[in-house]
């Protein structure tokens, strides 16, 4: 028998629509509830059906990897948790749950353009990291008598605050203000030395890496100490100082009378300035000249063509560079003139940007000056090309190469660069380490582990004449190869080998601007043309 709906009082009501609400069953008291009862439970169940929704379109944007969501409903009167399938949702339920997606998709677009913004910006860092020049930019170190002058400037600057009424906390004040200072104006600079060189080691060009090493190897032969061993004992000695300070400036600052306070500041201070000289004096002019050492190694720039000697020593490769470039190395008829590399440079005028040949040196006047007159309208451009100068190797394993021999071969190695190999068949270079063997040897042993670089041989010193047989020698090794016979003194084949090394610097020149549209860390610097 049916109720009449009407007759149901609103206590009731209110009973049925909660059973009706909690059951999201219409059908099963829509029988035994009235007109009202029904419209509140719908009204109930439309609010709680979009709840739901956009709980669910919540749950789907942060986690993708669940079929079921799990959702506590606020209002429910037991801890029963309910579980919604995800089902596409229609109307405005639809329209905020595609709303809510739109918006975590462009924030995952933003996620990903700030990332590959990151990655640029680390693609840059590492072109910045291959630039050569890195061992000119390593911090500058002060001796150790400028540290603890300026460490005294500090402290005489650092006067009490008269503010301050009380005597003696005024000088406990000014006591532990002034040990604070003199302990940052120590170790201060000690922090940024260590921390400077590991910043510029790690981001050397590998040329730079190997002449850093090599010289870093050569001091140790000296000494036994490696530049890590010398950044280890001035971080040990910063980090003595800075706990010496913090002790200095507790005891100025927990003094008991004024007079007691600047006489452990005056105390400290003194045992500071020793204790700085005993622990960091000796590591920090060991970097000092482990520094004078890496600063004077020239900066090759890697988008210029360049031309490396190359040979045995005492061959005349340092001749060779005075008569074609700007550079000054030492001559002298003795082996190992050349102890690191010397870098010299040469202006060079390109006809055009195309051809290899298009590399010319016109005539200079007695000042050695170019007549701009006849130069004017004649070039495309003009380019200050390198010159390098490098120690003479020998006929050895390279497990069994010194410092300065390794030093060539990472020249050949590392930059972009046309070779040179110098021979000297005269018989006067010396037996012992470069005899007319040794040398061809040699070159045939460095043509074979750069057989695609730009390549002319040169017989220097062909004045003196040669010795029997050298030169069929030399035609054996050589296989047809073309070579210069040159003599410096006797103005014997120097503008032949000009028009070699222009040919070879075009060459050059031509492979770095094919690297520059892939690269452009390669890429020459804007050349300006002259006018017409």
């Amino acid at each position: 028998m049916k109720l009449n709906k009407s007759m149901l009082p609103p206590r009731i009501c209110l009973i049925v629509t909660t059973m009706l609400t909690l059951s999201r069953s219409l059908t099963l008291v829509r029988s035994f509830s009235c007109q009202r009862c029904t419209r509140n439970a719908s009204r109930l169940s439309f609010s709680r059906q979009r709840l739901e929704t956009t709980i669910l379109s919540s749950n789907e944007a942060l986690s993708k990897k669940n079929s079921r969501r799990r959702i506590s409903l606020p209002y429910s009167t037991s801890s029963t948790a309910i579980y919604a399938e995800k089902k596409p949702a229609g109307g405005a339920a639809g329209a905020r749950i595609a709303s809510t997606k739109n918006e975590m998709e462009g924030k995952s677009k933003q996620k990903q353009k700030q990332k590959q913004k990151q990655k640029q910006g680390t693609n840059k860092n590492n072109k910045k990291k291959q630039q050569t020049g890195g061992l000119r930019r390593l911090p500058v170190v002060k001796s150790p008598t400028e540290l603890i002058n300026k460490a005294r400037k500090v402290a005489f600057k650092t006067t009490g605050d008269k503010k301050v009424k009380n005597a003696r906390n005024r000088a406990r004040k000014e006591g532990a203000e002034t040990m604070d200072a003199i302990t940052k104006a120590l170790c201060v600079p000690l922090r940024d030395v260590v921390n400077g060189y590991k910043y510029e080691l790690r981001n050397l060009h590998p040329f730079e890496k190997v002449v850093a090493d090599l010289t870093v190897r050569a001091r140790q032969k000296k000494d036994g100490l490696t530049l890590q061993d010398v950044l280890n004992d001035i971080h040990e000695a910063r980090k003595e100082v800075l706990l010496a300070g913090k002790d200095w400036t507790a005891k100025a600052k927990n003094a008991e009378t004024a007079r007691e306070a600047m006489e452990t500041m005056n105390e400290g201070e003194e045992r500071m300035y020793e204790l700085f000289e005993d622990l960091a004096g000796g590591p920090v002019k060991l970097i000092i000249e482990l520094q004078k050492a890496l600063r004077t190694t020239p900066a090759v720039r890697l988008d210029t063509p360049a031309v490396v000697l190359v040979g045995a020593p005492n061959v005349g490769k340092s001749s060779i560079v005075r008569a074609i470039s700007s550079a000054t190395p030492e001559v002298n008829n003795y082996p190992f003139t050349t102890r690191g590399m010397t870098l010299g440079h040469v202006q060079v005028f390109w006809k055009d940007d195309t051809t290899t040949a298009a590399a010319v040196i016109p005539e200079a006047n007695a000042k050695g000056r170019f007549n701009e007159e006849a130069l004017s309208g004649s070039y495309a451009f003009t380019q200050l090309c390198q010159v390098m100068d490098s120690p003479g190797m020998l006929v050895r394993p390279d497990s069994k190469r010194n410092e300065m021999e390794q030093l060539t071969l990472a020249a050949m190695q590392h930059l972009p660069t046309a070779v040179m190999y110098v021979m000297d068949l005269s018989g006067g270079a010396g037996d012992k380490c470069s005899s007319i063997e040794d040398q061809l040897q040699l070159r045939k042993d460095v043509r074979s582990r750069f057989p695609r670089r730009p390549w002319i041989d040169v017989v220097s010193k062909y004045d003196l004449g040669l010795v029997d047989g050298s030169r069929e020698q030399m035609h054996e090794i050589l296989d047809g190869s073309p070579y210069i016979e040159l003599s410096i003194q006797d103005d014997i084949g120097v503008d032949d080998l000009r028009d070699e090394v222009m040919r070879m610097l075009g060459e050059v020149r031509v492979v770095l601007d094919a690297m520059a549209a892939v690269d452009e860390r390669n890429a020459r610097p804007t050349p300006k043309k002259r006018e017409d």
